[in-house]
């Protein structure tokens, strides 16, 4: 809705810049989070008003390229509960911004960007316990996300290592940051069950909805096993273009 407002305002009254879907997205992103102090980063924003499969570089400023067009086999499946987004994700924000910033008073010269699951070992003694399930989720969900990066910069896609990477993040978002409930973990472990190649919750957790990534010929199946386990709705989806003034 941010969003779609952002662009109607652009489009309606003007602006003394070029309108891009990437401004749309910076615009966004500025009202969402840094105007009213929102949780989440520019991931929701400009994945919304660009479109298509993008990487976002979250260590630049409005830096990000696009990866892709399409994606073939994405289902998702809404568990019917809600979910209190702004302050569960603010929850996790936090507190890995606190494992980090703890590492660097420590250690001036560690970088996530960089880290390994061996860096990990090395720190974790160095920070309060309760704030190492998410000190270890930054480092494994980033390494995720860079090997997501390079499948997705391949030339043929390779869909069962997607998901694989997405059963690896669920893993860490579930046993590491334990934001999931059980009525998603059924959903999840039915889609898989079904022959889904990978599946995750998404969103900032706590409920809402999974995402699972099956083959052409088991589409279907999945689907309706995902409903007989107690999934609201479940439904084919497919990469759009964003934001689009019709």
């Amino acid at each position: 809705m941010v969003v779609a407002w952002v662009h109607f305002l652009l489009e309606a009254f003007g602006c003394n810049k070029t309108i891009t879907p990437q401004f749309i997205g910076q615009l966004s992103y500025e009202a969402e989070v840094l105007e009213h102090h929102g949780p989440g980063g520019r991931m929701d924003e400009y994945t919304i008003a660009i479109g298509n499969i993008i990487y976002i570089d979250t260590s630049k400023d409005s830096d990000y390229k696009s990866i892709g067009t399409s994606l073939d086999g994405l289902i998702l499946a809404e568990s019917g509960i809600p979910k209190e987004t702004i302050g569960l994700l603010s929850h996790v924000k936090t507190n890995a911004i606190k494992s980090i910033d703890f590492i660097k008073k420590e250690y001036p010269k560690f970088d996530i960007r960089t880290a390994t699951l061996e860096d990990y070992e090395r720190y974790a003694d160095g920070i309060p316990k309760e704030l190492n399930p998410y000190f270890y989720a930054a480092i494994k969900n980033h390494m995720i996300t860079q090997n997501a990066l390079a499948t997705f910069e391949e030339n043929t896609l390779d869909l069962k290592l997607i998901g694989q990477l997405m059963n690896e993040h669920h893993h860490v978002l579930k046993n590491d940051l334990k934001i999931t409930v059980p009525k998603i973990d059924d959903m999840i472990h039915a889609a898989l069950d079904a022959g889904a190649y990978g599946a995750k919750i998404v969103g900032s957790g706590g409920g809402g909805s999974i995402v699972a990534i099956a083959p052409a010929n088991k589409k279907q199946a999945i689907i309706k096993t995902l409903l007989e386990s107690g999934a609201k709705s479940a439904y084919e989806v497919s990469v759009t273009k964003g934001s689009t003034r019709i």
